[in-house]
């Protein structure tokens, strides 16, 4: 999913970049909610709640299911595997120097 030109893994991260997204991605993480279940932990509006839902949907992280009047929505984690994939890099990165470090000291 390309949305205005921007890289996909750009909009992942830019989406998570927030808290308050980052609170519903792992409430969505847990199972399909209303927009009445993910706006009720929060002291914010569900209008603010919806624009951040917004966010979310437009990297692809989240799809919506209306029924009626509801709004059913829910993880869609295989669009984490990009970021995933590229912090999984400088995780090694970061692993191999601390070992390394632990090395030199062992020898100290």
């Amino acid at each position: 999913m390309n949305t205005n030109g921007k890289d996909p893994l750009d909009l992942v991260f830019m989406s998570l970049a927030d808290s308050t997204r980052r609170e519903i991605v792992h409430m969505l993480s847990m199972g399909e909610k209303t927009m009445s279940e993910l706006t009720e932990p929060f002291p914010i509006s569900m209008a603010a709640i919806s624009k951040h839902v917004k966010v979310l949907e437009r990297a692809g992280l989240v799809k919506r299911r209306i029924q009626g009047r509801c709004h059913y929505l829910m993880l869609v984690p295989e669009r984490l595997v990009g970021a995933l994939d590229w912090i999984s890099v400088y995780r090694y990165f970061w692993q191999r120097r601390m070992d390394e470090l632990d090395n030199i000291i062992s020898e100290c």
